[in-house]
């Protein structure tokens, strides 16, 4: 057996650029997010090639198959020679939509009001008071 062609679940996914660091892949292997051949996947399970690797990550349940087996940490180039990204377009494009409506409700930064945000906002408010005082003046004339 070629030892050089097995690595652990937990380094295969960081080498491959999918998480950051070892620590967050054993996370979630705890947390039975990543399962391999159908199979939950402690972090000292072994992949193979053909393996198919499937794991949720950012609101996305990915798909991939190990194609090959890295020496260490490949470069973000590099990555589609030691697997085959099989996650369906639909998946991307829902993640797309989900920020799009997270947007729609309240822009990301932008907080409580301003002071100055406070008085533009009572400005109009009194606008809109002062021409309701002027209409029924004029129709009590």
């Amino acid at each position: 057996m070629d030892f050089r062609k097995i690595m652990r679940i937990d380094k295969y996914l960081w080498c491959v650029r999918y998480y950051k660091t070892r620590n967050m892949v054993t996370e979630a292997c705890k947390k039975n997010q990543i399962t391999v051949n159908g199979q939950i996947a402690k972090p000292s399970k072994e992949v193979f090639p053909t393996d198919r690797i499937t794991f949720r990550k950012d609101q996305i349940t990915q798909i991939i198959t190990v194609l090959d087996i890295p020496q260490n940490r490949v470069g973000a180039k590099l990555v589609d020679i030691y697997r085959k990204n099989e996650t369906p377009p639909e998946a991307y494009a829902h993640l797309e939509l989900l920020k799009l409506s997270k947007e729609h409700y309240r822009r990301s930064g932008t907080g409580r009001p301003t002071k100055k945000d406070r008085r533009d906002i009572d400005d109009y408010g009194d606008e809109i008071y002062d021409e309701d005082d002027e209409e029924n003046e004029t129709e009590q004339i």
